[in-house]
């Protein structure tokens, strides 16, 4: 089975599409992940850049808070769903839900998904997160078992900052989500943070293998199912993910570095 690494566009927005995906490409990422509206007008450039350069493209859906009913929030949810999957991404890793919607109301919003799958053609990956419908491991169970089809992108770091824990005494539920991750966004969290300030400071060595132990079990599954590519995003992001000094308010670490770093030793160590 082949890995695929990709970029986030998160942190870089300050760069064209083209740009950016040059760059990622120059770094030694086999594609990169974008976030993208149809009021910046990228879909031109997007499209043309992907179909000169052959990067890998996935699409993430995620949209900025606002109040509103469940069904506004549905409309706004299903209109940025179709709009990514005209760009015919692998596939769209979305944030989908809210943590305060009720099961109900949040498993409407699944089938919404579902809905787009079937009308568009395109792969809807749901992305384990703070104040989505899958913020909390054990929250999520229910949601599985009414969906067993439910495809997620594993970024463990949110559960381990809802819970407060690197989930030792919660092994018997991931046992449970694991089988159902199909990506990864290989970031690093603690207790407190759904980042680290490095992930490769002696003091987050059993954070990172404990992280590392996740992922490893997640390709080990996807070999099992004979999956002949399986993709991970080294998701590290800036502030206020990453943590500033106060006052010259300098960034503690170096985002682009950290990810490359991330992808060059996971390439190292992920059997």
């Amino acid at each position: 089975m082949e890995i695929k690494y990709i970029c986030p566009y998160w942190g870089s927005e300050t760069l064209s599409p083209k740009t950016f995906v040059q760059k990622a490409l120059a770094g030694g990422y086999d594609g990169v992940e974008m976030n993208f509206t149809p009021e910046q007008g990228f879909d031109k450039e997007v499209k043309e850049t992907f179909k000169e350069t052959g990067a890998v493209f996935i699409a993430q859906q995620w949209l900025p808070p606002k109040n509103e009913s469940v069904d506004e929030y549905r409309k706004r949810l299903v209109d940025r769903l179709k709009f990514l999957a005209s760009f015919k991404p692998v596939f769209i890793n979305s944030h989908t839900g809210k943590d305060f919607f009720s099961f109900e109301d949040n498993s409407s919003l699944i089938e919404s998904c579902q809905r787009v799958i079937i009308e568009t053609g395109a792969r809807i990956i749901h992305e384990t997160h703070r104040g989505r419908f899958n913020h909390h491991a054990f929250s999520l169970l229910p949601y599985l078992e009414k969906y067993p089809e439910l495809e997620l992108n594993a970024d463990f770091s949110h559960f381990c900052n809802v819970s407060e824990s690197l989930l030792e005494d919660q092994e018997h539920i991931l046992e449970k989500i694991i089988p159902h991750c199909r990506y990864i966004h290989a970031r690093v969290g603690f207790d407190q943070s759904a980042q680290v300030n490095h992930p490769f400071a002696p003091e987050w060595k059993t954070n990172l293998d404990r992280f590392v132990g996740w992922w490893q079990r997640i390709i080990d599954l996807a070999k099992e199912r004979g999956e002949e590519v399986f993709y991970i995003c080294p998701e590290f992001g800036p502030y206020p993910y990453m943590p500033r000094l106060p006052f010259t308010q300098k960034e503690v670490s170096d985002q682009w570095d950290i990810n490359k770093q991330m992808m060059e030793y996971l390439k190292e160590n992920l059997q």
